[in-house]
């Protein structure tokens, strides 16, 4: 199926299922920012618009109706995602504005919702780097083919810390994270050297590798 034949089945079944200001904020709300998404974001990651639904509402901490952009919902997670023009989110936003936004990322937040925000800019411009990030949320979910992927789920969950380390890996460091053994944190690690994600750093004296260090150009193959 087409992306245009399946965006209009999916907005026309959410059409159905709405009325009042519900049904009314889809037709008004779902414009070019989300069509953008949606084509050069979602449908390019997913291929499909499964629990995903257009036009969100929730409530805030003072128990007003709020139109998120999307929510993604699944068993696993509730992922709110909004499509932020510099314009009305920064450039417009008085400090009223910025307060009641923080504070409802907040308390979605307490109400067990993840959400992120992409810009308008990269949606247009930049799609690709909206498509690595998103994709590197929603594998801690659900698996997603991708051309480039890590041989095995350690070998994926030890880049992930190494991003969140933000430091060299030592084996000991991946041992107590994946509650494995020294060799096989080590045949990892030497894994992930070949393959070209991370670089082996000797320690005093230069004959010994104690550390690893992650290849800053790889964000884009996760």
């Amino acid at each position: 199926m087409s992306y245009e034949h399946e965006h209009a089945r999916w907005i026309e079944s959410h059409l159905e299922q709405r009325t009042g200001e519900r049904r009314g904020r889809l037709e008004r709300g779902h414009q070019e920012a989300e069509r953008r998404f949606c084509q050069a974001v979602w449908w390019e990651l997913r291929g499909h618009f499964d629990e995903l639904h257009p036009e969100f509402e929730v409530l805030d901490w003072r128990g007003r109706s709020y139109f998120c952009d999307f929510a993604w919902l699944t068993k696993f997670v509730k992922l709110i995602i909004e499509i932020k023009g510099y314009g009305p989110h920064v450039r417009d936003m008085d400090r009223q504005k910025y307060c009641n936004e923080l504070n409802r990322e907040t308390f979605l937040a307490a109400m067990g919702y993840q959400v992120i925000s992409f810009s308008y800019d990269d949606v247009v411009s930049r799609p690709e780097v909206c498509i690595t990030l998103l994709r590197m949320f929603i594998s801690r979910y659900q698996a997603i083919p991708s051309p480039v992927s890590l041989g095995t789920v350690m070998e994926r969950e030890i880049v992930r810390l190494a991003y969140t380390l933000a430091q060299p890996l030592r084996p000991k460091d991946v041992e107590a994270h994946l509650n494995i053994n020294h060799r096989t944190a080590v045949q990892c690690l030497q894994s992930l050297c070949t393959q070209g994600w991370l670089t082996p750093l000797a320690g005093a004296g230069g004959r010994h590798v104690v550390r690893y260090e992650l290849m800053q150009d790889n964000l884009h193959r996760l």
